[in-house]
């Protein structure tokens, strides 16, 4: 993580409010499904907030929402006291996949999110090298997908999302595909970067030690419909360690929402192997 770069704080603003969000789908039989029931959220500006859940409850709708990608819902979702409408620059945006064009290089990807900015050109030259500076993948401008690992290919689906200087990320799941390596190095280096930038961000996850290691507040959501269960605080300083008790505890905590009663149940011991050893003529060879 590149420390030289000049800290620019956004101003106080009024964070993001989610009020009383429904959300259904029409089957193709006809039916209706509910997929969210009466959302109700405010995240603070600046804040970390993190979404887990299992599957099916809602989770990813609920950042299109925020994101403006889909207007079919009841309730209203504001953001720094207006109604969100559409997509807007001061929401960006990361998904699971990078979704790189292949034929274009790291700058020309990042520079695909500034097609719609009032930058002039040499702003828009400025603003994308800072960004590649922030997320560590200087030397690689010039570099196609293909010659990126996965993590590096995230890394520029980051700085895409960031490079507008948006008032709120959005991340569904974007480290969901990587390997255990991978992602631990890129949830510190997102860590650090939202210490730096002062952005507001919400991540959907299905990792709860990802959620417990980044947020301030982790929101446990149910499904069938989609309805928030319980919210977490996580009042531990920056940078988290991942063994400490406080952080165990936390985690557990979230886990145990997960857990259904009674299916901690003792294991079975393990079957003692026969001291008599088998006759050779009850073998039988996989020839």
């Amino acid at each position: 993580m590149p420390t030289s770069l000049p800290s620019t704080p956004y101003p106080q603003e009024r964070g993001l409010e989610i009020q009383q969000v429904s959300k259904d789908y029409r089957q193709t039989s006809g039916n209706t499904l509910a997929v969210l029931d009466t959302i109700g959220l405010k995240v603070q500006s600046g804040e970390f907030v993190s979404v887990v859940g299992a599957s099916g409850c809602g989770k990813s709708t609920l950042l299109r929402l925020i994101a403006g990608l889909d207007s079919a819902f009841t309730g209203e979702i504001r953001f720094d006291g207006a109604s969100v409408s559409g997509t807007g620059l001061e929401r960006g945006l990361v998904f699971q996949e990078p979704r790189l064009f292949p034929w274009l290089n790291v700058e020309q990807n990042i520079a695909v999110a500034l097609r719609n900015s009032t930058l002039n050109t040499q702003q828009k030259r400025d603003a994308i090298a800072k960004h590649i500076e922030l997320v560590g993948l200087g030397g690689f401008e010039q570099a196609f997908p293909h010659q990126l690992s996965g993590g590096m290919a995230q890394r520029v689906a980051i700085a895409r999302g960031l490079v507008n200087r948006p008032r709120v990320l959005l991340l569904d799941e974007p480290f969901g595909a990587l390997d255990a390596l991978t992602r631990s190095r890129l949830q510190a280096e997102l860590q650090g970067i939202w210490e730096h930038e002062k952005i507001t961000m919400v991540l959907v996850t299905h990792d709860v030690e990802e959620a417990v290691f980044l947020s301030d507040r982790v929101v446990i959501m149910q499904p069938h419909p989609g309805r928030i269960r319980r919210i977490v605080d996580v009042p531990l300083a920056h940078p988290r360690n991942r063994s400490d008790a406080a952080f165990i505890r936390i985690r557990d905590d979230v886990l145990s929402e997960f857990i259904e009663p009674g299916t901690q149940t003792e294991k079975p011991p393990l079957p003692v192997a026969s001291s008599i050893p088998t006759p050779i003529t009850q073998w039988r060879l996989a020839w």
